[in-house]
């Protein structure tokens, strides 16, 4: 019982606040372009579609950087790890200030969004080696540094540019990193002594399920896509569906804040739930409440319901996310925690970007929102369709008894 000492510990509290303020610092990446995208088409002459071409680039660097360099935590720690990811972070934002084009700036996006993702899913891996009882609160609260810095930065990156421009925002941004992510990552360096793969007892039945890892990580992966498919849906296109019904982008940016701040109390719930009732329950529990929360949509038309169907849709959906990686160190080798849950948050960040474009498509063919809507409901439904059957494949080894042998794990390259 040596090696559980250490887990759940006053150190791994202090770790966990270490964790949130460096995510809450290091994700300004995923925001920062957002903020200056109105002065980068204006500076450049570009047209909507191509002056969102930064951002594209910038989430496809962020999903791929969950997954390699979740690998590279699983050899390496943490600490190494982001500190390579903020330098090469805080070279980005060098590169893009100076950026000559467009092209030049989507270049130096990749980058910045393959940094920032050592801020998300990888750190998350990590804290989650440090709890055990309280394991899905921790993730949880590691998870809510994202949404915080998409609350609190935008503010800020919008107050600090003033008459200066993007660029100095840039240059403002590389030397943060530099001199706050950069030397926060040193004291990430200490690393869990020996990896606990027992999953501990629940009155709810086993952890594990008969599913071989290889199928458990893909059905783990569709049904990322598929739930992130539905939540792009308000959080991609709110302020587009403010502008049509005539609030004004003003009122659709107050409901993406108050969709984001109810996301993390949806988080920190979510994942004290998941401490009692596994990270499967908790994740279908969200998923209901999110295809409850799209359907509110349907009939709001009014300015007061949009806020509130805003609020309840951000309760509903923050934990979803989160549950995926307390699921991953429930029923899949900690060893392998890095990659493994990288490439689930890969697969989330795809469904993000798939379902954005998807939303506009249809609004395009359609004219309106309400197939959008429909659609991310039935994506939604693919998605606890999938959590159930993972869920029903627990239960067919057995309540109350131990945990059914897993086959031999493959290794990370299996995924």
């Amino acid at each position: 019982m040596e090696q559980i000492s250490e887990l759940d510990s006053r150190y791994s509290w202090v770790r966990l606040s270490l964790t949130l303020l460096i995510a809450i610092t290091g994700n300004v990446g995923m925001w920062s372009i957002i903020v200056v995208m109105p002065d980068v088409q204006a500076e450049f002459g570009a047209g909507r579609a191509v002056s969102s071409l930064p951002y594209a680039v910038t989430m496809i660097g962020f999903a791929i950087g969950n997954l390699i360099i979740g690998r590279a935590v699983d050899r390496w720690g943490m600490a190494v790890s982001l500190f390579l990811a903020a330098g090469l972070m805080a070279a980005g934002y060098v590169v893009a200030s100076h950026s000559p084009s467009l092209v030049a700036l989507s270049a130096a996006q990749l980058a910045i969004g393959f940094g920032t993702s050592a801020c998300f899913g990888p750190l998350i891996s990590d804290i989650s080696q440090w709890f055990q009882r309280r394991r899905g609160i921790a993730v949880a609260i590691a998870a809510s540094g994202n949404y915080l810095a998409g609350a609190f930065w935008p503010l800020v990156l919008g107050w600090m540019a003033g008459d200066e421009g993007w660029r100095w925002i840039y240059m403002a941004l590389a030397v943060l990193t530099v001199v706050l992510v950069m030397p926060m990552s040193v004291l990430l360096r200490r690393r869990v002594t020996e990896l606990a793969d027992a999953p501990k007892a629940l009155p709810t039945g086993p952890r594990r399920a008969v599913l071989s890892p290889v199928r458990l990580q893909w059905l783990l992966g569709l049904a990322g896509v598929s739930c992130c498919v539905a939540m792009s849906m308000p959080q991609v296109h709110i302020v587009s569906l403010c502008v049509d019904y005539g609030f004004g982008a003003t009122a659709g940016a107050e409901m993406l804040s108050l969709m984001l701040l109810g996301g993390v109390v949806s988080r920190v719930v979510s994942g004290m739930l998941a401490d009692k009732l596994g990270g499967v329950r908790t994740l279908l529990i969200g998923s209901a409440l999110q295809a409850v929360a799209l359907f509110l949509y349907l009939p709001a038309g009014e300015l007061a319901s949009l806020y509130v169907v805003s609020l309840v849709f951000g309760l509903s959906q923050g934990g979803i996310v989160p549950s995926y990686a307390v699921i991953v160190r429930e029923y899949l080798p900690a060893k392998e925690a890095g990659a493994r849950i990288g490439f689930v948050m890969m697969m989330t960040i795809a469904g993000m970007a798939l379902g954005g474009w998807m939303s506009g498509w249809i609004y395009d063919v359609t004219g309106n929102y309400q197939w959008a809507f429909l659609n991310g409901i039935a994506w939604n439904v693919l998605n606890v369709g999938i959590m159930l059957s993972i869920l029903f494949a627990g239960r067919s080894a057995g309540f109350g008894g131990s945990a059914p042998s897993m086959p031999s794990a493959p290794t990370p390259r299996d995924i």
